[in-house]
Parts: structure tokens; C-alpha cells; sequence
């Protein structure tokens, strides 16, 4: 079957170049190329980037800068209205940390019946220190709100079936790798090192890495709401019961003089505060259950035009 690659290019024509050459020589000429330019201005990357690595592809021009998430889910929605079901689609990022030799791992993991995505967990990150405390953090945080865990990123190949049901959905708009873990889909998971950046530096920076760990939650902001309210709830009851316990000990003489009622003010200042957040979240999490909050329309809007690379 073809191999389809979708990647997101913002502002970096060199390492995308030369990732494109990498694509030929390791998973052959066959490979179809589907780059999402994410708006760039000073650099936009043209198709003969990709005729000149031997490759076939589009070079899918965004009319503004959307993100690296959306970018991807603009490239998948593509490919799911393009191409019939005798592809498999990989996600991969175009700047070499996600390296295409480790394409054929990816894809072998797809032969089964019972296999719908594979994704890419990390054996080995080339990161400073600050990222991989980072990173530990989220993933607790994750996993404790949403119940959930989340062990990869946007590196990963699916089957066509796959591809649309993740183009159909909202929240891969918002976070693609989440999206993946709502979807219900059946994954399995193929560990690979990262490879180093073919050129240039990163634009992600600490803040852009926190807002995009927000937006994993977002996914899942039902239950995350219904955690949160559990817990508001749960202090609630606590800042009672030691309200009711106050109470007994003034009652019984044992409060000395201002503890009773320093005691019982801050008290009913967390029950009314936790009272309000749970009210707030009960509202939110009504307005999500009815879909007032996602949407995402048509990708269509953001495409300003499609440009064709053919094998030379």
C-alpha cells in the first residue's frame, strides 16, 4: 500500500528539504508528501521542494498560521477527501526529530486486523533538563484529571478508516494526539528514539509547550470538569464538617478567645467559594455535553491553494 506523509511546515523550507530527501531514500519514491504550510511568510515552502527529493506530493498553503495542531488536522482532512482506503497515512513533523527510517517500524505494526493507529512512544528524548521535568508534570497532571494516559505525540500512521474518523472529529482541531486516545480507535503503541533537528531551532517555547499540554485537557474537559467538581465537592464537605466541629468545641468551652471564629469564617469562605466553582463547572459541563463550545467548520476556509509536485 502507499505510504501518505502528512506534515505541518511553518517557516522551515531547509529542514523540510532535507527531510524530504531523507523520505525518498529511506521508504522509496513512492511515498506521497501532503505539507500543510502553515502560513509562513518569509520562507513558504513551494513543490519543488518536493520534485527535487524525487517525491510526489502538495504543498497545501494555508492562508494564515493556524498552528501546528490544526495544520495537521487540515493535512489529515485532506488526505481523508482525496484518497480512497488503499493508503496508509502517517503524522510525522517536518523538521527531522521525527525520523521517516522509523516509518517502516510504525507501519508494520498496522498488518493486523485488530490495529488501527500506531504511535510513537519515546525511548530516547534529545532534550534539556527543563522539557523532560516538563514533561513528567504533564503527564501526572494528565493522567489526574483526565484518567487517562498519554505517552506520544503526533508521530504515528493510521489506517485510511482511522484517518477519517479523526478528520471527522473537533477535538483533533484542538490536540491531535488526544484526539486520538477519544476516538476509540484501537492503538498500538511502537517505541523509537527521537532523532536531532535537521536545521534551524525550535519555535516552540515554555509557554507554547504549557498552552499545548492545556489543550490535551481540553479533549477531555468533560471529565476533567467532573473531577474537579468532585473534588470542590469534596471540600466543601470537609469545610462543614470542620464548621460543625467548631461549633462543638465552642460549645464545649475548648475554643479560646477569636479561634472560633477566625476558625468558622475561613471555613465557610472555602464551602461558599468551592459551592460557586462547582455551580460554575455543572454550567460548563452542560454547555460542552451540548456542543456549544467546539467547532471547528470546514477546512476549506483556511486553504488558500493547493500546489501539485510531480516526480520529475
Amino acid at each position: 500500500m502507499r505510504t501518505v506523509v502528512v506534515m505541518p511546515v511553518y517557516e522551515d523550507v531547509e529542514a523540510s528539504s532535507i527531510l524530504f530527501r531523507n523520505l525518498a531514500a529511506s521508504q522509496g519514491l513512492d511515498t506521497y508528501v501532503v505539507a500543510v504550510d502553515d502560513g509562513s511568510v518569509r520562507r513558504p515552502l513551494d513543490a519543488s521542494a518536493i520534485e527535487a527529493a524525487g517525491l510526489e506530493g502538495v504543498v497545501v498553503r494555508l492562508r494564515r498560521n493556524v498552528g501546528h495542531q490544526r495544520a495537521i488536522a487540515i493535512g489529515l482532512s485532506y488526505v481523508a477527501e482525496t484518497f480512497g482506503e488503499d493508503v496508509i497515512v502517517v503524522a510525522m513533523d517536518s523538521d527531522g526529530e521525527d525520523t521517516p527510517e522509523s516509518i517502516s517500524q510504525l507501519v508494520q505494526g498496522l498488518a493486523s486486523d485488530d490495529v488501527d493507529v500506531v504511535v510513537a512512544t519515546r525511548r530516547s528524548r534529545v532534550e534539556s533538563l527543563k522539557f523532560k521535568a516538563f514533561y513528567i508534570v504533564y503527564k501526572w497532571l494528565f493522567s489526574l484529571l483526565s484518567g487517562r494516559h498519554i505517552s506520544f505525540g503526533n508521530f504515528m500512521a493510521a489506517k485510511m478508516p482511522a484517518v477519517r474518523r479523526l478528520a471527522s472529529m473537533q477535538e483533533t482541531w484542538t490536540h491531535v494526539a488526544a484526539s486520538v486516545l477519544s476516538s476509540k480507535l484501537r492503538i498500538q503503541t511502537c517505541a523509537l528514539d527521537r532523532g536531532s533537528r535537521y536545521a534551524g531551532r525550535s519555535k516552540m517555547n515554555f509557554v507554547g509547550l504549557a498552552l499545548h499540554g492545556f489543550r490535551a485537557l481540553m479533549v477531555f474537559a468533560e471529565d476533567v470538569l467532573v473531577r474537579v467538581g468532585i473534588a470542590c465537592t469534596l471540600v466543601a464537605g470537609l469545610s462543614v464538617a470542620g464548621g460543625v466541629i467548631a461549633m462543638l468545641l465552642k460549645a464545649l468551652g475548648f475554643a479560646t478567645p477569636g479561634w472560633f471564629s477566625l476558625a468558622f469564617g475561613i471555613l465557610l469562605l472555602v464551602f461558599l467559594q468551592t459551592a460557586a466553582l462547582t455551580l460554575i463547572i455543572l454550567l460548563l459541563s452542560g454547555m460542552l455535553r451540548s456542543g456549544g463550545v467546539l467547532g471547528t467548520g470546514s477546512y476549506h476556509e483556511f486553504v488558500e491553494e493547493v500546489r501539485h509536485a510531480r516526480r520529475r
